[in-house]
């Protein structure tokens, strides 16, 4: 009958340093993607030039105007990626 109380107590004390060790890994990636977050202030910025130089190329190589509107938009796209270079540069806060 110890036995199977020290066998339960084991048992208890490695499931909660199961949860505990979870919990501190989930607390840890929660930091680490904060600390992330403040050392790059305008993450969808940046992914908005990125997507836009890319949206570009597709536009670029399509085999088509899309109704007369390629080249605008191409235009338009190259004044968004310049406007949004333009406000990182002035944000080193």
């Amino acid at each position: 009958m110890r036995s199977v109380t020290v066998l339960t107590r084991a048992i208890a004390l490695s499931l909660a340093l199961l949860l505990a060790g979870g919990a501190l890994i989930s607390l840890t990636g929660e930091n680490s993607a904060q600390a992330q977050e403040k050392k790059e202030r305008h993450p969808h910025i940046r992914a908005a030039i990125r997507e836009l130089r890319e949206a570009k190329k597709e536009l670029e190589k399509a085999d088509h105007d899309f109704g007369g509107h390629r080249k605008e938009a191409i235009e338009a796209v190259n004044v968004a990626i310049k406007q949004l270079e333009k406000a990182l540069k002035f944000d080193k806060n």
